[in-house]
C-alpha cells in the first residue's frame, strides 16, 4: 500500500487502552500466594483489582497503556502523534490525561460521565525485573465509534492499533472503522497483536485482517508468533507470514530482533545494558523507535536499531515512559 501524497498532520495516531500503571516491588513469594501468572497479563474485574491493590507494597503511578507507551516514546523522539483512547471523568482520568498531553502527544477524546472508572494495571515488579500485569479495563472498554475523529484519523500517516484493545465489542467496532478510514484514505495500519492469550481469543480475526491485506506493519514477539502461525519453529512462522503483511516486525527479548519485507530480512542484537530492572513497555518502546525510524524512511535495520535502542532505556528503570534523551541516545548510536 502507498501513501497518499495529502499531506500528514501526524507521523501516527493510535487506538489504544488509556490505562494507569499502579507498580509496586515485591518477592517472587507474593507471586505465588496471589496466585499469580509471574510473568504474564491477567485482565481482572472490580473485586480482584481491590484485592491485588490491597497486598500492594508502596506503590508508584505512571500513565501507561500498551499504545499510549509507544506514542510517549515517538514523541520523545521528536515524531508528531494523536491517542485515541476512553478515560473516565475521575482522578485517574485526569492523571492519565494530563501524563500523555504532557509529553507531547494530542490527546482530545472526551471523558465518559458513567462508571465504570479509568482503567488501571496493577503490576507486580520482582526483583528480576519481571513484571506481572493484572488490568482492570474499567472505562477503556467504552470507545464507541462515533468517538472517533475520521478526519483527524485520516490525517495520520500511520494508523497505530492496540490488539488488547480488540477484545471489547465497543473499541473494536471503532477499530474496524478506524480502519476502513485509514484504508480509503491510502495511509498505512500497524498492529500490535500485544499478548498471546489475545490471539487465543481472536486469532481468526487477526489472521482474515492479514489474509485481507489490512495490516501494513505487523508488531509480534516469538510467543505471539508461534500463538499467531500454529508455527513453534521461529522461522517458519516467520515464512508462514511471507508476502502476507508487508512488513513484519518479530522481538525476541535478549535475542534481539527480525523485521521481514519482501525478501528482505533484517536483525538485531539486544542493546546491552547494565541490568534489567523493568520489562514493561519494552514491546512498546520497541515499537515506538521502529515506527519513527519507519515515518522517516529508514532501512528495516536502522529501524530495528532505533526499537532496540529505546526498548533497552525503558527496561533500565521502573516505568513503561521513557525518562532518558531517547533522541539524544539514537542520534548517538548513529554517529
Amino acid at each position: 500500500m502507498t501513501d497518499t501524497a495529502t499531506p500528514t498532520r501526524y507521523d501516527v495516531i493510535a487506538i489504544g487502552n488509556a490505562i494507569v500503571d499502579v507498580m509496586a516491588p515485591c518477592e517472587d513469594g507474593l507471586i505465588d500466594e496471589l496466585g499469580l501468572a509471574k510473568g504474564g497479563m491477567t485482565l481482572v474485574d472490580t473485586a480482584r483489582a481491590e484485592e491485588l491493590y490491597n497486598a500492594m507494597g508502596p506503590a508508584k503511578e505512571i500513565s501507561g497503556g500498551s499504545a499510549a507507551n509507544t506514542l510517549a516514546g515517538m514523541a520523545a523522539l521528536g515524531a508528531r502523534c494523536a491517542f485515541i483512547g476512553q478515560v473516565a471523568d475521575d482522578q485517574l482520568g485526569g492523571v492519565f490525561s494530563h501524563d500523555i498531553r504532557a509529553v507531547g502527544v494530542d490527546f482530545e477524546t472526551p471523558k465518559r460521565e458513567a462508571e465504570p472508572p479509568t482503567a488501571r494495571c496493577l503490576i507486580f515488579v520482582t526483583p528480576d525485573g519481571e513484571r506481572t500485569m493484572n488490568t482492570f479495563l474499567g472505562a477503556s472498554q467504552y470507545l464507541p465509534p462515533e468517538a472517533l475523529d475520521e478526519d483527524l484519523i485520516a490525517s495520520a500517516g500511520i494508523l497505530y492499533l492496540e490488539g488488547y484493545l480488540w477484545d471489547p465489542e465497543e473499541p473494536r467496532s471503532a477499530m474496524r472503522r478506524a480502519i476502513e478510514v485509514v484504508r480509503n484514505a491510502g495511509r498505512k495500519v500497524a498492529f500490535t497483536a500485544s499478548e498471546s492469550f489475545v490471539i487465543d481469543r481472536h486469532g481468526d480475526d487477526f489472521r482474515a485482517l492479514i489474509a485481507d491485506g489490512l495490516i501494513d506493519i505487523l508488531f509480534v514477539n516469538e510467543t505471539e508468533l508461534a500463538t499467531l502461525t500454529g508455527e513453534r519453529d521461529f522461522d517458519a512462522g516467520l515464512a508462514s507470514l511471507k508476502g502476507k503483511v508487508p512488513v513484519l516486525v518479530a522481538t525476541r527479548s535478549a535475542k534481539g530482533a527480525v523485521a521481514v519485507s519482501g525478501d528482505t530480512r533484517a536483525e538485531v542484537p539486544a542493546e546491552p545494558i547494565d541490568k534489567v530492572v523493568d520489562t514493561t513497555g519494552a514491546g512498546d518502546l520497541f515499537a515506538a523507535g521502529f515506527l519513527t525510524g519507519h515515518a522517516r524512511g529508514e532501512t528495516l535495520e536502522r529501524c530495528l536499531e532505533m526499537g532496540a535502542i529505546c526498548a533497552a532505556e525503558i527496561i533500565s528503570h521502573y516505568g513503561a515512559r521513557p525518562e532518558a534523551d531517547l533522541k539524544a541516545l539514537v542520534e548517538r548510536e548513529a554517529a
